[in-house]
């Protein structure tokens, strides 16, 4: 069968190699290579060995989320070591792996040598997985038993070039082994072709042994051959071992990995297990170097062992770049200059040649849609294969503002330049949202990647989103929102756009947004796509897919898929028992008020703080989230020495540190607190009845109740269901208890400053600011709980805890959010903002949807019972929704509205 028809996207697109963890990976002649996260091998990585060996699997869990966040598409997870249970970590790690949505999103490589360790994880993976590997070492019996097996629990499977004879080493060996074992599997045992992944050998060059050089070459050839002549298989292979011999030289070992896989990818390699912080950009290598390396790859000289010794040699004490050398990149023609300042995010010369481009181009317009779009691909093609993140990204968009900004006068000035976008795309957070981080990030990158960006900014309403995307003829509506009433407005948005018959995809992105209710809420109002994106590495693979000429199989697969799982989550769903009401108030959480201590506050009332120094709140930053928020994933500070992203999240850091201090030194940003402490006891179960202080006069006191909402699903024998009323003693006791809540900013100042860097052309500072505006407004709750706890409240006056025991929240007593998992009714803070006079005395509003404004704030309760603790509501029933309602004074209407998110279908 020839190359031509394997390669036709239509006539075979059932035969791409498709695999999955909770998403879809279809591997197409379209696909960019397929990056295999190699850091979870016990045989690859001594820090994955050590905490698997110690039974430290949360620890491990970071190294594979760090995988994922990193760029990998299949996780390689091996655990072949001489001192361990190799059955018991394969199957333990796989069942967390399952429990962890941001890593199970991906499909599995279940690598192992030994038979019993694959199929114990066979046993266990969710998704369809890959075994990596079988060989006909043992003999064909063996062989086709493992097939055959594999085949039945439905993976597929790297093929290794080795037979009875041993491993292939020369080019004839390889074809002839794939080709017997492609007959076996395809011919004998009916082996989809597709699901095959041939290892054909990578080997070290440069050995100085004359039998090893050749060995690229017959890698590069034989992966050809299997590509031409064994239709619909796969080729893989671990680029790392092509630089055995260099081993501790990272300059050469970094150029010989890119040059390998640059000519590998040429010749059909579409799959890999490569480190991409062991990668240089193909165009960058020095070209002194990149001769050398490549005279050894295709043995074109007989000294060229030698020669490339000498410079590896010469250069293994200098830094990776030369300080003399640092800008020599300045002397590289007009495009590559243009294309390495965006792909650095270097600003300081692209005026400079930006104009050099305008003067020898017809028309301004060129430079753009020329010089800067194509490095501009260049940025796009690194971040989707994973070797370039977020940050950078969102520098190169820098970079590119810049110069664009630089342009535009001069289009203007000719009246018909105009640019050509790839697509035109509206972006909103949805009405009563203020949350836009994520939002930002994503039309960054979008716009990175050349599409056209009109972005409505925050509390957008359904109406204005559909008539801007009628009137801007809009290829893509993007809806974002961060808190839960903005799913229903998602939906609204939907209802909205089917009623107008419009036939516009929607992606939908956001904190609480998921593809369960994206598939489950969303889509069976829309005629339409539908679809959920994560992060924002996924976004521009989304859009291009919706918007390519031939989409139609791919929002026929979206509709499908989605079908599917919302009739699997329904039934799911439907199978999970519940308690009455009734029943889960019996089963209540029961602590012993006759023995359970109750401390009075040292000053009850109200407390504001309006003049505060924000330089306190550095020592209380949790800085892991503010890493995640840029799509960097792992523990702070571990993660700046993280072999996969360290150098970017230290990069990223030092840029955080600098403008922090400038909003310490320059005070760029105010913070303000409120917060009261209250007599309090528990009414009629759920309710918790507070008795306020009436500022105007001081002997009267009036009564104000807390809604609480109570656990529904039924549980194991003696776990209760529990609801934060039974952290605060009943009435019925006699006993006064108390309660507190609170509500702090740090984001005054934050929506100007971005705004101003927004109108600069620096989204990266305008994101950045945001984040920092969100982590100090954490640190500012943190720091203020602990200052209730020690000194107001002074329950716990003798605390003495680190910050990293404050992020574990190992303090006593909790200070659980309206909008969050143990409370999730949002209109539990019109209740806070009552008491404590919010918006009169601090300024913090709240929107229609009950979001904060400014967005960098946090409000809760305090909780100070030793055996209160964070839980989460789950489900709940019908007749919670009624009686909440009825509690609450609303209709029933309006209380499943609010409590839609929670409500058991």
């Amino acid at each position: 069968m020839s190359a031509s028809y394997y390669n036709h996207p239509t006539t075979n697109h059932r035969k791409y190699l498709t695999l999955s963890g909770l998403e879809p990976l279809v591997v197409t002649p379209e696909s960019n290579f397929i990056n295999i996260g190699e850091r979870t091998n016990v045989t690859g990585s001594r820090k994955f060995l050590r905490l698997i060996k110690e039974e430290k699997f949360s620890e491990a869990l970071e190294v594979a989320r760090n995988q994922v966040e990193g760029g990998a598409q299949i996780l390689d997870v091996n655990m072949d070591e001489g001192m361990l249970d190799g059955v018991y970590a394969m199957t333990t790690f796989l069942n967390l792996i399952a429990s962890e949505p941001d890593i199970s999103r991906i499909p599995i490589m279940i690598d192992s040598s030994k038979w019993e360790i694959i199929e114990a994880g066979l046993q266990v993976v969710q998704g369809k997985s890959v075994v990596n590997s079988i060989s006909l070492k043992e003999g064909e019996a063996e062989f086709k038993h493992h097939a055959k097996l594999i085949k039945r629990y439905g993976a597929a499977v790297v093929v290794m070039a080795f037979d009875e004879d041993g491993q292939a080493d020369t080019y004839k060996r390889r074809i002839e082994i794939c080709k017997r074992t492609y007959h076996i599997l395809v011919n004998e045992l009916n082996f989809p072709p597709q699901d095959i992944i041939f290892d054909p050998n990578i080997f070290p060059v440069a050995t100085g042994m004359d039998e090893h050089r050749r060995n690229a070459i017959d890698f590069f050839e034989a992966t050809k051959w299997i590509r031409e002549n064994l239709p619909f298989a796969n080729v893989s292979g671990g680029v790392s071992n092509v630089s055995f011999s260099f081993r501790g030289n990272n300059i050469v070992r970094e150029a010989m990995h890119s040059s390998f896989l640059y000519h590998a990818i040429k010749n059909g390699m579409n799959l890999g297990i490569v480190n991409p912080s062991m990668l240089e950009i193909y165009d960058e290598i020095d070209k002194e170097l990149l001769e050398l390396v490549e005279d050894v790859l295709f043995d074109r000289r007989e000294d060229a062992t030698e020669r490339l010794l000498d410079f590896a040699e010469s250069i293994k004490d200098q830094k990776k770049v030369h300080e003399d050398k640092i800008l020599e990149w300045r002397s590289d023609p007009l495009q590559d200059r243009i294309t390495h300042a965006l792909v650095k995010g270097i600003n300081t010369f692209i005026i400079e040649d930006v104009e050099e481009a305008r003067l020898a181009s017809e028309k301004p317009i060129h430079v753009i849609e020329g010089h800067l779009m194509i490095g501009m691909n260049v940025v796009g093609d690194l971040f989707g294969s994973g070797k370039m993140f977020l940050p950078q990204v969102v520098k190169s968009a820098r970079v590119m503002k810049k110069a664009v900004a630089y342009l535009q006068p001069f289009i203007e000035a000719e009246k018909d330049g105009k640019q050509e976008f790839a697509g035109r795309i509206l972006m909103a957070t949805v009405k009563g949202d203020v949350h836009d981080i994520g939002k930002n990030i994503v039309s960054v990158v979008l716009g990175c990647n050349n599409y056209e960006i009109i972005d409505l900014g925050v509390m957008v309403p359904p109406e204005k989103i559909v008539e801007t995307a009628i009137r801007e003829k809009v290829d893509i509506i993007g809806l974002s929102g961060l808190i839960t009433p903005s799913l229903d407005e998602m939906v609204y948005v939907s209802q909205a756009l089917e009623k107008r018959n419009l036939d516009i995809p929607i992606i939908i992105g956001g904190a609480t947004t998921s593809r369960a209710h994206s598939a489950v809420k969303i889509a069976p109002h829309y005629s339409n796509t539908v679809v959920y994106i994560n992060d924002a590495s996924r976004a521009v693979t989304v859009v291009g897919d919706l918007l390519k000429k031939d989409s139609q199989l791919y929002k026929d697969q979206i509709r499908e898929e989605y079908d599917l799982f919302r009739e699997q989550f329904l039934k799911r769903t439907r199978k999970k028992e519940y308690l009455s009401l009734k029943e889960a108030r019996k089963n209540k959480f029961n602590i012993n008020w006759d023995t359970s201590e109750i401390v009075k506050p040292k000053a009850l009332g109200i407390q504001v703080i309006e003049e505060f120094d924000i330089s306190k709140l550095e020592a209380f930053i949790d800085w892991s989230p503010f890493f995640r928020s840029w799509d960097l994933h792992g523990k702070y500070p571990n993660i700046l020495s993280d072999e996969l992203v360290g150098k970017q999240a230290t990069e990223l850091f030092a840029d955080a540190q600098e403008l922090l201090q400038d909003i310490f030194k320059n005070k760029l940003l105010k913070a303000k607190a409120i917060f009261g402490l209250f007599e309090a006891n528990t009414v009629n179960d759920d309710d918790i009845e507070v008795l306020v202080q009436n500022t105007e006069s001081k002997a009267s006191k009036s009564t104000v109740k807390f809604l609480t909402l109570r656990q529904q699903s039924k549980k194991a024998a003696g776990k209760p269901n529990i609801a934060l009323s039974d952290f605060i003693a009943p009435k019925e006791t006699g006993l006064q208890d108390y309660i507190g809540c609170f509500c702090v900013s740090a984001g005054f100042g934050t929506a100007e400053l971005a705004a101003q860097f927004e109108k600069d052309n620096d989204d990266y500072n305008s994101i950045m600011i945001k984040a920092l505006a969100d982590r100090l407004a954490e640190a500012f709750a943190e720091y203020l709980h602990r200052e209730v706890r020690t000194k107001y409240w002074c329950y716990d006056q003798n605390e003495n805890l680190s910050n990293d025991d404050l992020i574990k929240e190992s303090y006593k007593g909790i200070r659980p959010a309206p909008g969050y998992p143990a409370c999730p009714d949002h209109l539990e803070k019109k209740t806070i903002w009552n008491i404590l006079n919010v918006e009169e005395n601090i300024g913090v509003e709240l929107t229609e949807s009950l979001a904060m404004w400014p967005a960098a704030s946090v409000s809760g309760y305090y909780f100070a019972n030793p055996e209160a603790r964070y839980f989460g509501l789950g489900k709940i029933k019908e007749d919670q929704v009624e009686d909440y309602s009825q509690r609450r004074g609303i209709a029933l209407e309006d209380a499943t509205r609010w409590l839609s998110p929670n409500i058991a279908d």
